[in-house]
């Protein structure tokens, strides 16, 4: 979470007049210091302006209970509206809260809807995320060929685990099915992940 926060930090002190920059950068200061009062109290204005990673980080703060009330309805609310705008870890978050039903009544095709979006984006954890919904046939109808594709990406991406798990789906194919998610991968990350599947 902290590796995004200083991700964006830049990018935000490109995008921003000096002052709000100058907001956010003191936000940032007190969160990475734990105090995250004076976080919350430099975020909730910029969140509430519309500022997809100010509303991402105060879902964060929420959801892990750093200077407020752990409380996943409000975490919901911060991550539907960085969601969205498109900021792929919100969605990510949001899916996450949806397949967990925290915040939320758990629905797995909700969080299905969250991760793809998420995925469509290059986020290797949605993208591991969708592997296990295919896994588990949770939103979707169970596919050890699109579990494989979903998990073998991740795993170009760089998600730490999605290789294992792409191993232990491919002990359950065919060579044929094997080569099929492997196909099947190679054309949706050739696509910018626009033709991922059937």
């Amino acid at each position: 979470m902290l590796k995004h926060l200083i991700i964006m930090l830049a990018f935000l002190m490109a995008l921003f007049s000096p002052v709000v920059a100058q907001d956010f950068q003191k936000g940032f200061a007190a969160y990475k210091a734990g105090d995250y009062a004076t976080a919350l109290q430099e975020w909730t204005p910029l969140a509430e302006a519309g500022d997809e990673v100010a509303q991402y980080n105060l879902g964060i703060m929420y959801s892990d209970g750093q200077g407020v009330l752990q409380d996943y309805k409000e975490a919901v609310k911060w991550y539907r509206l960085a969601a969205e705008q498109g900021y792929v870890d919100a969605q990510t978050n949001l899916g996450n809260r949806y397949g967990n039903g925290e915040g939320v009544p758990q629905d797995y095709a909700e969080a299905v809807k969250w991760y793809r979006l998420a995925a469509e984006q290059g986020n290797a954890k949605a993208q591991n995320n969708l592997g296990i919904m295919y896994e588990y046939g949770d939103g979707v109808i169970q596919d050890n060929t699109m579990a494989h594709m979903w998990y073998n990406i991740a795993s170009a991406n760089g998600h730490e685990k999605a290789g294992g798990y792409r191993d232990e789906r491919a002990g359950l194919m065919t060579n044929a099915d094997i080569s099929k998610a492997q196909a099947m991968a190679r054309e949706c990350m050739s696509s910018g992940y626009t033709k991922c599947g059937y």
